[in-house]
């Protein structure tokens, strides 16, 4: 899993070293999440990157029924990760991405709920890992990682150290 953690970091890097005029201008979540996934190409050879990605397999990803989740679609029950690392056809999902920008004052529990559920061993659409990160203009304002449907500390104090020795965290 810090093999997997340590290509974020570094995509995070390039991203933040790349896209210096989008933070500066403050542009919307979903443009800085696609420069994101653009970095991940890089750093997962053999894998699909998709953003806003809504399948697994052939078949609707959906939150299991009476999920208190809100999403884009009409019926409160598709959901649509930031950005997906997986393979497509097999399905084969390593890595869900929820990203905020650190202006955004929503609570955080939809994300991470949202995480929750894509990382649940007991759900058909799991990922091995849910990572959940607040962008800033200069650096990450937050993260979180998850795994076995549940925030995972130790991974999280460990990825938070990562990001901070990379110059990547305020904190």
């Amino acid at each position: 899993m810090q093999t997997e953690l340590n290509k974020v970091v570094a995509a995070l890097h390039e991203f933040y070293a790349r896209e210096t005029f989008l933070l500066e201008r403050d542009v919307g979540e979903r443009a800085l999440t696609h420069r994101l996934a653009v970095q991940f190409e890089t750093q997962f050879p053999g894998w699909e990157i998709d953003c806003e990605y809504d399948r697994l397999g052939d078949r609707t990803l959906r939150l299991p029924h009476g999920s208190t989740v809100s999403t884009d679609d009409h019926l409160a029950k598709s959901i649509y990760p930031d950005i997906v690392v997986h393979q497509r056809a097999i399905p084969n999902n390593l890595l869900a991405v929820e990203v905020r920008k650190s202006v955004n004052h929503q609570p955080l529990e939809h994300d991470q709920h949202k995480l929750r559920a894509l990382t649940d061993p007991h759900l058909w659409f799991a990922y091995w890992i849910g990572v959940l990160l607040t962008l800033g203009k200069t650096h990450v304002a937050m993260s979180e990682v998850y795994t076995s449907g549940v925030l995972d500390q130790a991974m999280s104090g460990w990825f938070a150290q990562r990001l901070k020795d990379a110059g990547l965290s305020a904190g």
